[in-house]
């Protein structure tokens, strides 16, 4: 049976790291207020030279690095913060690359963006649509954010992170749960003139208290495992007060879950979990062909998630 597979990962973070002592210097906050009520302590944010294009183009070489391919048969790239409305991210990823004939496709779906982007990528791989995937979160969330709202300028970071998905002799990927969560579209939002980014944090975080665990359990149960099964949980970062009762709900320890991202690098919308799978890859934190939980929830309201094995 044709199947797809987790082939390689990468990741791109830009250079400038800004602390909670320098959103202090911003409005009116402190390291203790921000750490107890998200979890993070600092975050990168994109310098001149950097953009969405070029933090998905680093990450995407990365990952093709990391799967010893030269080229890929299509591009999916999530992001809600690309700086062109046409031509496509994704068409600009192959232009970059030198991929010339890939097919490329950009997914908006904010948080729940790459496992969206998997899912479609996967599916394209297990059909025979394509032989290799290119995957990409790439977030530029600093430049929608208001650097007066405490609310939110303590959240929002830049970065992206990518996978390689390839043709397997099994299904080594699981088929996509995905949906909306009905009365929480206008929850997150990028609008107004200028565009910024708000979010009502307490609908949020009721839904997360309640509804992302039931969520959870529908994508293991569509990938026939249990929660006991997994090795690593790779959760949307958006805040460690979201991660931690949702992963206690799982069942899940500290040592299986890809948690140090959220407190060095933010919340990166469609960057996250692949952001912060790919850094727990290369510093060889996590098992090789272990499963992992990906899980992305946020603007839409949309959620979506998978279980996939790691590269072996």
């Amino acid at each position: 049976m044709r199947g797809s597979r987790l082939l390689g990962l990468g990741h791109f973070q830009p250079e400038r790291i800004v602390t909670n002592d320098d959103i202090a210097a911003m409005v009116e906050t402190n390291d203790e207020w921000i750490r107890s009520r998200t979890g993070i302590r600092e975050r990168r944010i994109i310098g001149e030279s950097d953009s969405v294009l070029s933090m998905a183009v680093a990450a995407a070489r990365m990952a093709m690095d990391d799967a010893g391919v030269a080229r890929v048969d299509l591009v999916v790239l999530a992001s809600t913060t690309s700086e062109h409305r046409s031509p496509n991210a994704a068409g600009r990823v192959v232009a970059e690359l030198g991929l010339d004939g890939a097919a490329a496709v950009d997914i908006n779906t904010a948080c729940s963006g790459f496992e969206y982007a998997l899912g479609i990528a996967e599916q394209a791989v297990r059909t025979g649509s394509a032989d290799t995937a290119l995957v990409i979160g790439a977030e530029a969330l600093s430049a929608f954010t208001d650097w007066t709202d405490r609310s939110t300028c303590v959240l929002t970071a830049d970065g992206a992170g990518a996978v390689v998905v390839g043709v397997s002799d099994e299904p080594r990927i699981s088929p996509v749960v995905w949906g909306t969560v009905p009365g929480l579209t206008e929850a997150v939002r990028i609008d107004g003139a200028p565009q910024l980014f708000s979010q009502d944090g307490r609908k949020i975080m009721r839904w997360a208290l309640t509804g992302a665990a039931p969520i959870a359990e529908r994508i293991l149960d569509t990938a026939g495992v249990n929660a006991r099964e997994i090795d690593v949980f790779a959760l949307h970062q958006a805040n460690l007060r979201i991660i931690e009762p949702l992963t206690d709900a799982l069942g899940a320890s500290a040592q299986q879950i890809v948690i140090r991202d959220i407190e060095e690098s933010g919340n990166t919308s469609a960057a996250s979990v692949p952001l912060g799978l790919s850094k727990a890859w290369h510093r060889g934190e996590l098992p090789r062909g272990g499963t992992v939980l990906l899980f992305g929830f946020g603007g839409g309201f949309a959620y979506a998630g998978q279980v996939a094995e790691l590269p072996e």
